[in-house]
This record gives structure tokens, sequence and C-alpha cells, in this order.
């Protein structure tokens, strides 16, 4: 393990993309920023995906993350909604590919799990408990930010087990990953 490394988290989304980033000195981590990215003034599709790879790529020149914690698209009822959901986030994930940034993506539940220990917690409850646990003096209006700082800190406590996630070093490693979903 390196003596310190930056965890970018994301959540991704095509109404309000939320993210948080940590430090991570020896077994110690502590809270750097978290924000989100508004959306919802956007109609057109084809320009919230693209505000999305431009923020992801800001926030990587920024803080030089070394490695991106990112949410998976869940399935709900609403097909559309998913297959928009997925497109953010393969967005984002392609921002931090092409830096050679290693990802992992992380179901919903395992992170609220990490964090709460329930894996069906509110959005409410995730942020208490990090605001408990990285000392925040307060919480964001909208929970995005914290959704996103919620993937950060579940990579954190889930370093080293393989079973963490799925996680990609670059776009030959993706691609290798996914033949068979590429066909």
């Amino acid at each position: 393990m390196q003596n310190e490394k930056i965890i970018l988290g994301i959540d991704p989304g095509t109404t309000i993309m939320g993210f948080g980033i940590i430090k991570v000195k020896g077994k110690k981590m502590t809270f750097v920023q978290m924000n989100e990215l508004l959306l919802k003034k956007y109609k057109d599709p084809f320009t919230k995906l693209k505000l999305i790879f431009e923020r992801t790529i800001e926030l990587i020149d920024t803080y030089h993350p070394d490695e991106i914690a990112i949410e998976a698209p869940f399935y709900g009822k609403n097909i559309q909604s998913m297959l928009k959901l997925g497109r953010a986030q393969g967005v984002a994930m392609a921002a931090g590919l092409s830096r050679q940034i290693p990802i992992t993506e992380y179901m919903p539940k395992k992170i609220k799990m990490a964090i709460t220990g329930n894996g069906n917690a509110s959005k409410e409850q995730v942020a208490k408990m990090l605001q408990s646990t990285l000392g925040l003096k307060s919480l964001p209006k909208n929970l995005d930010s914290t959704d996103g700082l919620a993937a950060a800190v579940c990579h954190f406590y889930n370093e080293g087990r393989v079973e963490a996630g799925k996680g990609y070093t670059g776009w030959s490693a993706f691609v290798k990953q996914n033949e068979d979903r590429l066909k």
C-alpha cells in the first residue's frame, strides 16, 4: 500500500452527479472535498454527458486521485432511468480510464453496508454516518455529494479485498473483462 493516496468517489447521475474525495495516509482517511454537478437545467442528454466527462477530468486534474470508486447503476422499475445512469457512469469511467486511473465499481447496497452496516440504509443515514466518521460540520442540501463520498469511503474500507467490486486499470482491462457484453 502506498503511504498516501487520494480516492475520488462518484455517484453518477444525469440530473445530479455527486462526488467526494478523501485522502488516505496509512490506515487513516481524511475528508478533502465533496460537491455535485447540477445538470437539471440542460435538456440535451449529450450535453449532460459532455459536462460529466469534463467535470470528471477537471476533478482528476485538480486532485490527482490514485483510484476512483464509482457507484454502479441499479435496476429499478424504469429501464430508461437505468440506461441514462449507465451512460453517466460510463462517461465518468471513460474520463478516469483516459488518465489510466484504476476504477472500482460498487453496488449501492455494498456502499450502504460499508458505511452504515445496513445495505438498506437511507441516503440520510449514510450522510449522518459520514458526518460522524469524517467530522463534517454540515451536510449538503442534496445528498448526491455524500453518496459520492460514500463510494470513496467504501473503497477505503474494502481495500485489499478481491471481492470488493469490479475493477478496471485501463481501456484494455475494461474491454477484456466485458468482452461478452461488448459483442
